[in-house]
C-alpha cells in the first residue's frame, strides 16, 4: 500500500507534518511518500480568477498526487477553529477539476495543535466533510498538547496510551 501523507498547512515548522510522517510510517507493510502543500501554492480562489486562469497545472498535480496513492493521510493544523487558509485554497481549486477530490481513497484523519483541543473542530470538519468529496475516512486521531506529547527529538509520541491509539487508529487502513 502506498500513502500520499500530507500537513493541511504551510507552515515550514508545522507539528502536523511530523506527525504526520510519524504515523503514516507506523503503517504496517506501508509504503509512505510525504508530500509538501506549498509545492502547490496557488493564486487566492475566485470564480473570477478562475475564469481567467481556467484549472492550474499545480492544482492537477495536486489530484493526481492524491490519486497515485491507495490512501491519503492528513494531518490538520486548525486556525481559528478551521481549516488553514493555504490547504483550503488549495483544496478550492482542486474541487473545480474534480469534486470526488479523494476519488475514493481510504484516509486516515489526524489534526494536533499546542493546546489541550488538539484541533478537534478542524478534524470533525474534515471528518464529516471528506465522504462528500469521495473520501473513504477509516478513522480519525487528535494529538492534543503537541509539545507535551510529542518527543521532537525522538520523532514519536512519547504517551503510551496515545501511541497505542493513534496505532490502532492508522492500522485501519489495513482493514
Amino acid at each position: 500500500m502506498k500513502i500520499i501523507a500530507l500537513a493541511a498547512t504551510s507552515s515550514s515548522k508545522s507539528i502536523n507534518k511530523q506527525l504526520v510522517t510519524y504515523a503514516a510510517n507506523l503503517v504496517e507493510g506501508a509504503t509512505v511518500e510525504v508530500i509538501d502543500i506549498n509545492d502547490y501554492e496557488l493564486p487566492l480562489f475566485s470564480e473570477d480568477r478562475e475564469a481567467k486562469l481556467g484549472k492550474p497545472e499545480l492544482a492537477q498535480a495536486f489530484f493526481n498526487k492524491l490519486g497515485s496513492g491507495d490512501a491519503i493521510m492528513i494531518s490538520y493544523a486548525e486556525h481559528n477553529g478551521s481549516y488553514t487558509a493555504a490547504f483550503k485554497n488549495l483544496f478550492d481549486w482542486t474541487s473545480r477539476i474534480n469534486m470526488k477530490v479523494y476519488q475514493n481513497k481510504k484516509m486516515i484523519l489526524l489534526a494536533s495543535s499546542p493546546g489541550p483541543g488538539g484541533a478537534q473542530s478542524v478534524l470533525a470538519s474534515a471528518s464529516n466533510s471528506a465522504p462528500y468529496f469521495d473520501g473513504d475516512v477509516k478513522g480519525t486521531f487528535s494529538l492534543p498538547s503537541f509539545y507535551d506529547n510529542f518527543d521532537m527529538q525522538a520523532g514519536k509520541i512519547n504517551d503510551d496510551e496515545l501511541a497505542t491509539a493513534l496505532y490502532k487508529t492508522v492500522n485501519q487502513l489495513n482493514q
